[in-house]
């Protein structure tokens, strides 16, 4: 193999080291404004957008065991949109810019080693939540038996405070 293959190769494998999820992506019959845009839409969330080789890309892969499965999206043009730290980042750009643009097509996801076909990386890869949403949820999950905890506490001295008020308003008090 050349040398500059060698690298390709290398810079690939370092994308889906580095990367939370892939997302294969067919993107024939779009034009250079679409690609742009679309281009533009990943780099603000933070996903890599690399078109690739499917050769190069077989061979970045190496004897991983996903791979076999990855076959039969290797074929005809193929970008793929690499998700950073926010696995969802890349199906949610996708997910996004297709309702504008059918040209694109989702060919499969690879998340955690596992390979997920068009439906599932639309339905529920794009669905998962961020990063700053998940804290979020997290933390009112915490906070929630807290919370109920010092209702819990307040509720007697609220009794009685709403008792000795209703007994000043009948004149007893």
């Amino acid at each position: 193999m050349r040398p500059e293959k060698i690298q390709a190769v290398e810079e690939i494998k370092g994308h889906f080291d580095k990367g939370t999820a892939a997302v294969f992506l067919d993107y024939s019959g779009m034009t250079v404004a679409e690609v742009s845009n679309l281009r533009t839409q990943f780099r603000a969330q933070g996903v890599t957008y690399k078109v690739l080789k499917n050769s190069l890309v077989r061979r970045a892969l190496g004897d991983a065991p996903y791979v076999a499965k990855l076959k039969p999206v290797l074929k005809g043009m193929t970008a793929v949109a690499f998700s950073g730290e926010e696995p969802g980042a890349a199906a949610r750009v996708v997910k996004a810019f297709v309702k504008d643009n059918e040209k694109l097509k989702i060919k499969a996801g690879l998340l955690d080693g596992q390979v997920l076909d068009a439906k599932t990386v639309e339905n529920q890869l794009a669905t998962l939540p961020g990063k700053n949403e998940a804290r979020a949820m997290l933390l009112a999950t915490l906070m929630a038996p807290a919370q109920r905890f010092v209702m819990l506490l307040n509720t007697p001295a609220g009794n009685f405070v709403r008792l000795l008020e209703a007994k000043k308003a009948k004149g007893g008090g």
